[in-house]
């Protein structure tokens, strides 16, 4: 790795589809597949630095990709983004990684994305973690959320994001304990904000997943933060109700991003399921 600004620059995969897709590749031994979520600056490290180096040093190799649209992979502005769209760039960029079977974590937009990958590559996935996934509800649902509209005001207002705003919006809109907020977490954000165009938010479509969650046979690790500003609760009883081989981890004063506010929880939790199931 090497830095780019205040972040660090992996490798490139050439996609079949003609998309360039970044990742970092760190470490050997069985894969990890990491995937964030979405939002204003959004990338693979900033959602995962707190995560990836722990497996790494227990002898798994992470990948932790940005998603088409964020992060530093390519950001069209001349094609819609369903999630198929997410699902085909991660499975391409794999296929050029060399990967044939991993493990994926993903939350929020990457939780939608690592049940799509799940349930139409079934042989590639070995176990599924996810913190508050997407795919689980309805848009109007969605749209109801307080966290979800301070997101898309964001987006949608035509104003600048300035740091002031972007931290805010994790302050409030993400995270149960504002001192997650931190300085260091904005100039991530802000630095691929600047590269970044506002048409991923406004052309993402993620359909409801749920009815097909019953083909998951993989196990799957589901964790959810009870102070959740981001996703409607009916995606908890949506994964306890309709996934087979499913832990459901419910975490108190925590909000969307589960793996940021209680990290050494998450990391503990996520090595006993890599080992044990």
């Amino acid at each position: 790795m090497k830095l780019r600004g205040r972040l660090p620059e992996g490798q490139y995969a050439n996609c079949a589809n003609g998309y360039r897709i970044h990742y970092l590749d760190e470490g050997h031994g069985e894969v990890v597949v990491f995937l964030h979520g979405s939002g204003p600056g959004a990338s693979g490290f900033s959602n995962f630095k707190g995560n990836f180096q722990g497996l790494k040093d227990a002898g798994y190799r992470c990948i932790i990709p940005d998603h088409i649209g964020y992060g530093f992979s390519d950001k069209p502005n001349d094609v819609d983004h369903p999630l198929s769209l997410f699902v085909e760039c991660i499975k391409q960029t794999l296929d050029v990684a060399g990967v044939k079977k991993c493990t994926l974590v993903g939350n929020s937009l990457g939780g939608a994305i690592a049940l799509g990958l799940a349930l139409d590559y079934p042989q590639l996935v070995d176990k599924l973690i996810l913190m508050a996934p997407g795919g689980l509800s309805e848009l109007p649902e969605y749209q109801q959320m307080p966290g979800m509209q301070k997101v898309f005001k964001v987006f949608g207002s035509g104003e600048p994001v300035t740091p002031a705003i972007m931290k805010d919006l994790f302050a409030t809109g993400l995270m149960y304990d504002a001192d997650y907020a931190t300085d260091d977490l904005v100039e991530e954000r802000m630095q691929i904000m600047d590269i970044m165009n506002g048409h991923v938010m406004a052309t993402m479509q993620v359909p409801n997943l749920v009815e097909r969650l019953h083909e998951l046979e993989c196990p799957v690790l589901g964790f959810w933060g009870m102070d959740e500003q981001m996703m409607p609760e009916n995606g908890i009883m949506a994964m306890a109700k309709n996934i087979k081989h499913l832990r459901l981890i419910l975490v108190t004063e925590c909000g969307h991003w589960v793996m940021v506010e209680h990290e050494a929880m998450f990391n503990r939790y996520c090595l006993d399921f890599l080992q044990n199931g």
